[in-house]
């Protein structure tokens, strides 16, 4: 059994419930995982796990500066395991935006790290306009009437597919027992 540390940034909670899902299907394959806030890393053993997997989301077009930088700050370490990267963002929800080689959004962060994971992925993540306060709803309406998508205020829809989900998992599980 492998030990998996599955590292994320959030913004709006549902980067979470997709780590939990990655979570089930790895330890169903008989790993071990842990899933933990980035922000949480430094008080843990990172050599300890045997594969490392680092999940973001996206706000108005980038990750989190707290994911850059305990990429760069840990490139080596990332490098010396089996480890993954995958993105959550709205724009997946388009199917010729939805793979590694596809998403604007992961194309250009990849562009801005040294590291190179070994398995990369892509969700569409969820809308919650009602979660969100005035200015971010105001914003995420109009980026969405830009690039035509859901602008009704009151709308709450999920746009992952959670298959897409249920395979990397398992394809992170394959890399774990290596």
């Amino acid at each position: 059994m492998t030990h998996i540390l599955i590292l994320y940034s959030t913004t709006d909670g549902h980067t979470v419930k997709i780590c939990e899902r990655l979570q089930q299907v790895i330890e169903q394959l008989g790993h071990h995982v842990t899933v933990v806030p980035i922000s949480d890393a430094e008080r843990l053993d990172l050599q300890s796990f045997d594969a490392i997997v680092i999940g973001a989301s996206i706000r108005y077009g980038k990750h989190s500066k707290q994911v850059t930088e305990f990429i760069r700050c840990n490139t080596p370490l990332l490098d010396s395991k089996p480890n993954a990267f995958f993105s959550v963002n709205i724009v997946a929800r388009k199917p010729n935006k939805n793979q590694p080689d596809t998403n604007p959004y992961l194309k250009k962060f990849l562009k801005q790290i040294a590291w190179r994971p070994q398995a990369l992925a892509v969700f569409a993540g969820m809308l919650d306009y009602p979660r969100y306060g005035f200015f971010d709803r105001t914003m995420i309406r109009f980026i969405m009437w830009m690039t035509k998508g859901p602008t009704d205020p009151t709308a709450v829809i999920e746009f992952t597919d959670w298959q897409q989900v249920e395979a990397f998992g398992r394809r992170i599980g394959e890399m774990g027992g290596k």
